[in-house]
């Protein structure tokens, strides 16, 4: 596990690893294998509804989640520190391309240090908008009912803003394309809400078994 070199009050709220777990209105997949295994955790109400925060860009423009209304949202919680979250990049970066004609939009919120992001940035790519900060990224994590935050996690949400699924871990193309389908599928009217989110469950842990090393 990396940390960050100082501001050790943020180290310890954020203590846990770049893969720790957390128990949801039900349970997320991580692709296996991805050692030590969760340990349990505080249950948490993941809202219904996209709660609202508003969090400075890599700008320091101030900047609220509503300005993204009416597109179906991909928020990535990450730090420079974790590994997984800088793996993850390059993915976001694709689906962003990809998928922006269909109404989707990825939105990144770094949970760290300000110059630590705007250095890394500097360096790494990013094709869609980031979001800065140390307690009030805290607080925005809290508000989508994460108890305990380890990273990265990306909430899923319909056009209408409604919360779909919360991934935990580093997150692949399967199992975004997973997500994304049923997003579409919601958001066309196909299916709903209930009837979406077990099927996630079902074809994310088909996923999960079908990495499991064998022997």
């Amino acid at each position: 596990m990396e940390r960050p070199r100082k501001n050790w009050r943020l180290i310890a709220a954020i203590t846990g690893a770049a893969m720790l777990g957390f128990i949801v209105s039900h349970r997320f997949a991580t692709r296996a294998p991805e050692p030590p295994p969760a340990p349990p955790a505080t249950a948490v109400s993941v809202p219904a509804v996209r709660p609202v925060f508003s969090l400075a860009d890599t700008a320091g423009k101030v900047r609220s989640i509503t300005e993204w209304d009416g597109r179906s949202l991909m928020v990535n919680f990450w730090a420079t520190w974790c590994p997984p979250c800088r793996r993850e990049i390059p993915l976001l970066n694709a689906l962003q391309r990809e998928h922006a004609g269909a109404g989707f939009q990825v939105i990144g919120v770094a949970v760290d240090l300000r110059e630590s992001v705007l250095g890394y940035l500097k360096k790494t790519p990013v094709d869609y908008p980031v979001l800065i900060g140390e307690q009030d990224g805290l607080d925005a994590a809290k508000a989508f009912g994460v108890a305990t935050t380890g990273f990265p996690f990306t909430i899923f949400t319909d056009r209408a803003g409604n919360i779909v699924t919360v991934f935990v871990g580093e997150l692949h193309r399967e199992e975004a394309g997973v997500i994304l389908r049923a997003v579409l599928d919601i958001n066309a009217g196909h299916t709903t809400l209930a009837q979406a989110r077990p099927r996630i469950e079902e074809q994310l842990d088909a996923i999960r078994r079908s990495n499991r090393p064998r022997g």
